[in-house]
Parts: structure tokens; C-alpha cells; sequence
């Protein structure tokens, strides 16, 4: 199956599939797997922690694919300068930049051949992307895992109004996990999807088998929403260690003393090491549509048959 969208024809994939940038997690092997399936792999930057954890990873996925990726940037607070400069050097071909303002970044990429795409979560920050001159954006709705925008927006709302509203390639983000939300996304005018809690759920991520296994067996009932107190939400799954959380957000807590329960440390120690009573872990809400553990190449394989499916289904449907 070859889908020509303008985010394919902008990346050169031939499946129009982002793989999220899934801190701690998206390592070369993940993206390797995701890229040579024919979507667009991508190596988390600032979780390896410096430049040189990066090129290393940025090389192994050389050795395992000759395909386009990305690298994803957190902005946040830190100085990202050393990862900018792993990426101009290692002649990525693309960037996704998330969580913060990207406009002091995109003045280091001017000039070169790196593609931007930039995470936005309403109309008004696609426009302002758009501005600044990025190649794509990334629209996630309030469905999806890890942090999301302020404005609860569902994708189907969310993805309309960004393609309304600029002119350059939309991804659509948040509550995907299936061929036939890829095809809905297609008809609402995006020019491609990003999954990410899907892609934690495969043979070839390095998250733990405990984390895994507990988003095959939970439901679409089973995700909280952490850290709205500290305006940075984000979807967690609703495990004791989330609904702590939670609660002490409730009862006033403010940032200093949610540090220790939210910190990079307690995600690694759930995601990496399964200590689940430990840490939280990211999930989409969408989580229940994940049935089992697969192989990157099963998960594409399905997707396209969910999107034949879906076709024929319209086909039968409609007539115009």
C-alpha cells in the first residue's frame, strides 16, 4: 500500500504515520522498525540527556535503516542547543519540536535541509507555527497520552479547525490507534496521523513488559488527566501512583511539592523499570482499542487491512 499525501511526499515515506516522540522511549530500534515499515521513526532528544547519547542513537538507527526519521525535541526549559547541533551536524532530515515556544530554536535550522513539524494544540498556535515559517504541524487532542493542550478539545474539533485555518500540511494527533481513525483523519483534511501509545505496546520498544501488558488490559475509562493544576496537563494512565497525583492536586499542592511525584525520574522508573507503584506512565485514551502486543511490521500489516476495510465499508456507503 502506497498512500501519496503531502506529508508523504514532504518526508518521503510512503505511509502517511508518524511514530511519537515518547520520552524515555522512542530509541533507534523503534524508529528503525517504524521507518522502514514506511511510516517516520522518531528518536526522543532530550530524555537520553546529552548531544553525544543522541548521535549515538541517531547512528545505530543508520545501521538499522537507510529510511527518513526525525528527531523529537522537548523544548521545556532546558538550552536544547547541543541536541539542535546533533541534528544539523547528523544531517537529520526531520525535527518535530514540542512542548514550548519553537521560535528561538527555528532561527539555528534556517538554512538547512531539516524539515520542521511543531506540536500545537489550537488553531491559533497552528497559525502562529505557520508564521514562523515550520514545514507541518501536529495537532493532538486532548485524547491522547502525555501532555496535551489546556483547551480540552477533542481531534475531530481540534484537526478541522488547524486545516481550516493555515495552509501548510496538518498531522493529526491524539486518540489514534487504527486503520480506520487514519482514514477519518485522511477525510478531515490531515495529511497524516501520529501514534504514540500504540507504539509503546510493540515488540521493539524498549518500555517495560509490566507497562505494556497494562495498556493491553486496560479500557478507554482508564486514563486520568495529571499536572492541570500546574497548567501542563497530561493524560496518565489511572494507576494508584497517577490518582496520588491527582488527588494532592486537588488538595492544593502546588509545583514545588508535585516535583518529586512528576519528575522525568518517576515516569523512567515506571516506564523503564515497570515499578508501576513508583512512577506514572503515559496512555492515550484510546488506550482500549489496544488488543495485544505486536511487531511493528503486524501493527503496519493491520492498520492497512483496517484501512481497506474501512474503504469498502464507505464505498458500500456512499454514492456520489
Amino acid at each position: 500500500m502506497y498512500i501519496r499525501t503531502r506529508l508523504t511526499e514532504m518526508l518521503g515515506i510512503s505511509f502517511p504515520l508518524i511514530q511519537g516522540g515518547l520520552a524515555y522511549l522512542a530509541r533507534a530500534r523503534l524508529a528503525a522498525a517504524v521507518s522502514n515499515a514506511g511510516g517516520l521513526g522518531q528518536i526522543t532528544a532530550v530524555t537520553l540527556g546529552t548531544k553525544e547519547a543522541l548521535v549515538e542513537e541517531i547512528r545505530e538507527f543508520r545501521r538499522l535503516s537507510e529510511k527518513p526519521f526525525a528527531v523529537n525535541i522537548a523544548l521545556g526549559r532546558l538550552d536544547v542547543s547541543p541536541f539542535i547541533e546533533a541534528v544539523i551536524e547528523e544531517e537529520v532530515p526531520a525535527v518535530t519540536l514540542t512542548a514550548g515556544n519553537p521560535e528561538h530554536v527555528l532561527s539555528k535550522l534556517e538554512g538547512t535541509l531539516v524539515k520542521v513539524l511543531v506540536l500545537v494544540s489550537s488553531p491559533k498556535q497552528a497559525k502562529k507555527a505557520e508564521t514562523l515559517g515550520v514545514d507541518a504541524v501536529i495537532a493532538v487532542g486532548m485524547e491522547g497520552g502525555g501532555h496535551i493542550g489546556r483547551d480540552d478539545i477533542g481531534s475531530t474539533v481540534l484537526v478541522p479547525e488547524v486545516v481550516r485555518a493555515i495552509t501548510i500540511p496538518v498531522v493529526a494527533s491524539g486518540g489514534f490507534m487504527t486503520g480506520s481513525q487514519i482514514v477519518a483523519a485522511l477525510a478531515m483534511g490531515a495529511q497524516g496521523v501520529e501514534m504514540g501509545t500504540r507504539f509503546v505496546a510493540t515488540k521493539e520498544c524498549v518500555a517495560h513488559e509490566a507497562y505494556k501488558k497494562m495498556l493491553v488490559s486496560a479500557g478507554v475509562h482508564d486514563t486520568v488527566v495529571i499536572e492541570r493544576s500546574l497548567q501542563r496537563p497530561g493524560r496518565a494512565l489511572k494507576i494508584p501512583y497517577a490518582l496520588d497525583i491527582l488527588e494532592r492536586e486537588q488538595k492544593g499542592a502546588g509545583f514545588d511539592a508535585l516535583l518529586p511525584l512528576i519528575s522525568g525520574a518517576a515516569n523512567q522508573r515506571a516506564a523503564l523499570e515497570g515499578k508501576l507503584d513508583e512512577g506514572f506512565v503515559w496512555a492515550s485514551q484510546a488506550v482500549g482499542l489496544i488488543e495485544q502486543i505486536l511487531s511493528v511490521d503486524e501493527l503496519f500489516d493491520g492498520l492497512k487491512r483496517q484501512m481497506e476495510e474501512a474503504v469498502r465499508r464507505l464505498n458500500g456507503a456512499i454514492t456520489l
